[in-house]
């Protein structure tokens, strides 16, 4: 008598290091192991953009002219969940709960700031599937940044769900948790050339 296919054990943080790290552009979500997106020039300056508005002003010490007070880094691998491992375009730690940079791969330390840079082909995984599992960790803030539409969305976590704390389009100028020390203008995330202030 034939028996039912056996279902695969979910893919975790060693499966994804078993790939070879030049090859390494993948995720795990929802315990399946996914390639990301290949970016486009959009994506890849608004990712920029965002990395510009945050790491000069705010990693650093708290204290001076500046706000301070976080760690940042790009597309390194944070495991939330064992069956949860990503590669945010964008990722922060407050320094208050990581006072020494966090290091390694894949990253244990939840991060308290996520910002991803949606891409057609996997904009599903971002909005949807990482978001649940990011409010599950209690991951305190979640932007979206959306280059077809030109947008951003700020998310804060709450224990019903995230809360929209924002969503600006080009053309604004915003204050956006968890940076708000910091005018954002948002057009700059779309190739606007930064306004003198």
């Amino acid at each position: 008598m034939p028996t039912a296919a056996q279902k695969p054990s979910p893919a975790t943080a060693a499966d994804l290091l078993a790939i070879p790290e030049e090859q390494r552009f993948h995720e795990i979500v929802d315990g399946a192991l996914v390639q990301k997106a290949v970016p486009s020039f959009e994506h890849g300056d608004a990712q920029s953009a965002i990395v510009a508005h945050v790491k000069i002003p705010f990693q650093r010490r708290p204290g001076g002219r500046w706000p301070g007070g976080w760690w940042f880094a790009t597309e390194v691998e944070v495991e939330l969940m064992p069956d949860q491992v990503y590669r945010p375009d964008v990722v922060g730690w407050r320094r208050e709960r990581s006072p020494e940079r966090p290091s390694g791969s894949p990253v244990r330390l939840r991060p308290d700031w996520v910002c991803e840079v949606l891409s057609p082909d996997n904009a599903r995984n971002d909005t949807v599937k990482k978001m649940r599992v990011h409010h599950r960790c209690r991951l305190p803030h979640y932007w979206i940044v959306d280059p077809r539409e030109e947008t951003l969305t700020v998310h804060r976590w709450t224990p019903e769900g995230y809360l929209v704390a924002l969503r600006a389009e080009r053309g604004e100028r915003v204050r956006a948790e968890p940076f708000d020390a910091i005018e954002l203008q948002v057009g700059v995330l779309f190739g606007d050339e930064r306004e003198d202030e």
